[in-house]
Formats: structure tokens, sequence, C-alpha cells
């Protein structure tokens, strides 16, 4: 793990772990729509396509994802998350690992990802400092014409200013930005932003 915790454990309560699955399984309970993020990333690639689902908490966006057909991997730091998510949600392959030195090829999973989520304000939670060092793994593992999608609160910990200049250290660029996971038009007073990146090897 990276000598400096993530936020994730360092930020939250006591027992925020628990809470988390939790508030999920019971949202899940109530018939509530969970899918959101991943019916945008299922739209964005083929049928059977390899998706990482980067940060994957308890699982509920790549269990969606699975049930669509698609290969799962979901990694996430939390081994209380990956509990859950493989109690929960049989059929992707749940990892636990830190973002900051994610190698899946040393797990087995040596085929790149035709799309990687990061979702929940997973990059609002990585230990600070480490936001380049997570976007490289992930770019690392993505395909040729692969494509990382990034959602997180902004007025947080990180603002979108200092996600540009993280993207701007690697071999990504920004190829759309919304307002929401449903595809909302961006607009600077927008306090969330999902950032579409790819590598600036696929630029048109």
């Amino acid at each position: 793990m990276a000598t400096t915790p993530p936020r994730w454990f360092t930020d939250t309560k006591p027992g925020h772990s628990e809470w988390y699955i939790e508030r999920f399984r019971t949202m899940a309970r109530e018939g509530a729509d969970l899918g959101g993020e991943a019916r945008m990333i299922d739209a964005m690639v083929p049928r059977g396509a390899r998706v990482l689902d980067a940060g994957c908490g308890p699982g509920r966006i790549g269990s969606f994802l699975h049930v669509a057909g698609h290969t799962v991997v979901g990694v996430d730091v939390d081994p209380a998350l990956i509990a859950a998510a493989q109690a929960d949600h049989p059929g992707p392959r749940w990892l636990v690992g830190d973002l900051s030195e994610l190698d899946l090829d040393a797990q087995g999973e040596t085929d790149p990802f035709d799309a990687i989520v990061c979702a929940g304000n997973v990059m609002v939670f990585l230990a600070p400092g480490t936001e380049v060092q997570v976007l490289r793994r992930l770019s690392a593992h993505l395909a040729e014409n692969g494509v990382l999608v990034v959602g997180f609160h902004t007025n947080r910990e990180l603002s979108l200013e200092a996600f540009d200049a993280a993207v701007a250290e690697t071999d990504l660029y920004v190829e759309h930005r919304f307002a929401t996971w449903d595809l909302r038009a961006w607009h600077p007073d927008a306090d969330f932003a999902v950032t579409v990146l790819r590598h600036s090897t696929d630029r048109a």
C-alpha cells in the first residue's frame, strides 16, 4: 500500500465502511436506481468488453456491467468493501488493492481494459498527492482506444483545476466533460464533473 494512507481511511469515522455497505444494501432493497454510472459505460463499449471498476466499493457498478455481459474486474483499497462485493455480487473478480500501485498483470489480469470507470468520489478519497500516479496506473491498464471515465464532486478535497493539472502530467487527455452521469452539459457552476479521458495517442 502507498506510504500515505488514502483519505478513505484517514478522513472518515470508525464504522464508515460498514455504514457505506449497509447504505447501498438498503437502497438496493428499496429499489433505488444504482446503475446510472454503469449505463453510461455500457453505452460506450462493445458487447463483452473488459471493464475495470476502479475504486469499486461494494460492487454496485461492476455488478450491473457484469449482468450486461461484460467481463468485470473490481479493485478497492478497503477489504471490507471487497468482502461485501464478493458476498452480494458474485461474477466479477473483486480484488483488494491501492490504485496508486495498481498492477493487475501480477494478479493474472494481463489483458488491457476497454473501459475503466472511477466513480463514487474515488478521486476525492485517494491519498493526498497520489492523483497523478493513480491516473498513470489506470492509463497503463487501458486498451488502445479505451476510455477512462472519472466522476467526483469538485467542491471537496480535489478541485477540477487540480484534477486537470494531474491529467496533464499523464498520457491522457480530456475528450468530454459532463455535469452528471446522465450526460447533462458541463457548466462552470457545476459541483460535480464526469470526465471522459483517452490516451493521447488515440486522439482523433
